[in-house]
């Protein structure tokens, strides 16, 4: 697939989908993932989300913060046709107190986070049949040219709360923008997520990303309908060599009969499974590797300062390189100072 018949999909897509109100791959511009830390691990972090980045993988690792924290992202897709960028800040709430008169946990701990994303291709040309002058052997006016975007925004209010000692829950309400030259569509979608400390090694992990079914309303009259997808993920952690190991594995679950374009399927239930390890040496630098949803190898490193931790991936999306290579390089700033903590008065 060339560039140009990779722009003719990301244009026409939704205008088919909308058209027709069929809901199979609507919602694909949501399931790219964000931090260079979860998608070095093939995207393996419904279990391991516990940052600011969880607002997106699993709401309810957000409430695992103990301080404020800002995330950013750039990176472009496809050579330089495709932009995305992600940003998001986080906010811990309320501590988990002590009932004097009977020794039992009051838990209260609970956070906040927006997050916006934004998937783009820029500057695409515009030509109608005044810039041929109705003769395609003709040299085109170039000056009766335009420019146009195709943009997909989301923006998530996230909300989560720790339940008990191992049992924690949250919920993501986000807002959605599409648009295409004129055309525009918007909507309002629902995720759930919860996290369960098993033991001190294994955590257990669920999203239900579109929870009650996402309605897009097009400005042409039309709809696009995203179906729920579950993503269940587990994450083991050992001490080793000094630092810490952690596999962890997922798998997506639909419900769009996607026969075709997945691992396997049971009827119209699809499964996609993704998995991978990682190395953090000391708290000062991590090494990673997974195996991602779409059936890619991934890589990934970090380093970790003061405030400051900066994750890297690599994808390779295929051997002949028609696509390109997708880097991912994301920044994760805590403001860990005693003011900020959680609880602090």
């Amino acid at each position: 697939m060339n560039r140009v018949s990779f722009l003719i999909i990301m244009v026409l897509l939704p205008l088919t989908a909308s058209a027709q109100e069929f809901g199979k791959y609507a919602g694909e511009f949501m399931s790219i993932g964000v931090g260079g830390r979860a998608l070095g691990l093939g995207s393996a972090y419904t279990a391991l989300a516990g940052d600011v980045t969880a607002g997106y993988w699993n709401p309810a690792g957000l409430a695992r913060i103990d301080y404020p924290q800002i995330a950013l992202s750039h990176d472009e897709r496809f050579g330089t046709l495709v932009n995305y960028d992600y940003g998001a800040v986080a906010v811990p709430y309320g501590a988990n107190t002590v009932d004097p008169a009977t020794g039992a946990t009051i838990y209260n701990a609970s956070s906040f986070a927006v997050s916006v994303m934004r998937l783009g291709v820029d500057g695409i040309h515009k030509a109608d049949s005044n810039v041929w002058n109705g003769d395609a052997a003709v040299l085109p006016k170039y000056d009766l040219i335009t420019f146009f975007n195709a943009a997909d925004w989301v923006v998530y209010g996230t909300y989560a709360r720790q339940h008990s000692e191992e049992l924690y829950f949250g919920f993501n309400v986000k807002f959605i923008h599409r648009s295409i030259g004129d055309d525009h569509g918007n909507g309002i979608g629902f995720d759930a997520g919860v996290q369960y400390l098993a033991t001190d090694r294994l955590t257990l992990g669920a999203t239900l990303q579109d929870a009650v079914t996402t309605l897009v309303a097009w400005s042409t009259g039309t709809n696009e309908l995203i179906s729920p997808t579950l993503k269940l993920g587990a994450a083991y952690r050992l001490e080793l060599l000094g630092g810490r190991l952690t596999p962890a594995v997922g798998a997506d679950v639909r419900f769009e009969n996607r026969r075709f374009s997945s691992a396997m399927n049971v009827g119209p239930v699809s499964f996609d499974p993704y998995g991978g390890v990682e190395f953090d040496y000391k708290d000062l630098f991590a090494l990673r590797a997974g195996y991602n949803e779409v059936g890619t190898m991934t890589i990934g490193a970090g380093i970790h300062l003061r405030k400051l931790d900066i994750d890297y991936s690599f994808a390779k999306f295929d051997a002949a390189d028609q696509l390109g290579n997708t880097h991912r390089i994301s920044l994760r700033l805590t403001l860990e100072e005693d003011r900020y903590r959680r609880g602090a008065e």
